[in-house]
């Protein structure tokens, strides 16, 4: 039987014509809030999801992928995956968010070792993307979508950017970092030239040990400058 037919909250009161008890319907009428207003199943959480990987596995671009497509391939109703996301494109970026490289616990023993773990997340993807052909497909798919890609900038790309801004502020409030350098310039400076060589030369090494290189070799540039004594 599948999950579709045991009628309970794992998701699956909905029908395959999207109506049903679901909040939302394929009319267009349903928030675009990325919030889940039911607890959430995580039986029924994973069969889409797998579901969706399923898809892509077998070639299907993501211009194709339908919730109606993905529902029947889950063994579930389009209500039961509209409860969960306002949209194919929501669930495309949760799909590619558990793909990735979980995003790190930061140390919180130095402004350095924030910084390495930050780094290392970034170098991880990387080789991650680099060695799944799906991913890298999946990655070029989500480029080509402008709010697909607009969707995993706002709720993964930005909130990391942020983490990483933040931890430089607070490296400037202890007086461990320079204060006449914007924080976001110095995030740039340290997530540059991570992301030259994890994006832009596929050619390039991404070798243990790269990212306390990455940043020691900044932190030496943003270090305030002591008075000679």
């Amino acid at each position: 039987m599948s999950l579709a037919d045991n009628g309970t909250d794992n998701g699956t009161t909905g029908t395959d014509n999207g109506t049903g008890t679901g909040t939302g319907t394929d009319n267009g009428t349903r928030s675009c809030a990325p919030t889940r207003g039911r607890p959430r199943s995580e039986a029924v959480e994973r069969a889409i999801t797998e579901g969706v990987m399923k898809l892509l596995e077998e070639g299907v671009p993501l211009a194709e992928l339908s919730i109606e497509r993905i529902a029947r391939t889950a063994g579930v109703g389009k209500a039961t995956i509209y409860r969960r996301w306002p949209g194919k494109e929501e669930l495309f970026v949760d799909v590619v968010r558990e793909a990735e490289p979980q995003d790190p616990e930061l140390p919180g023993i130095s402004l350095r070792d924030d910084l390495v773990a930050m780094m290392e997340q970034l170098r991880q993807r990387g080789l991650l993307t680099r060695s799944s052909a799906l991913l890298h497909n999946v990655f070029a798919q989500m480029k080509s979508s402008p709010k697909v890609w607009a969707a995993y900038h706002a709720t993964v790309v930005e909130p990391r950017r942020r983490k990483q801004v933040d931890i430089l502020r607070r490296g400037q409030e202890s007086g461990e970092l320079r204060t006449d350098l914007d924080p976001e310039l110095m995030n740039d400076m340290l997530v540059g030239p991570m992301l030259l060589r994890t994006v832009m030369r596929a050619d390039a090494d991404l070798p243990e040990g790269l990212s306390e290189l990455l940043v020691d070799t900044v932190l030496t540039a943003l270090r305030p400058v002591r008075p000679a004594a």
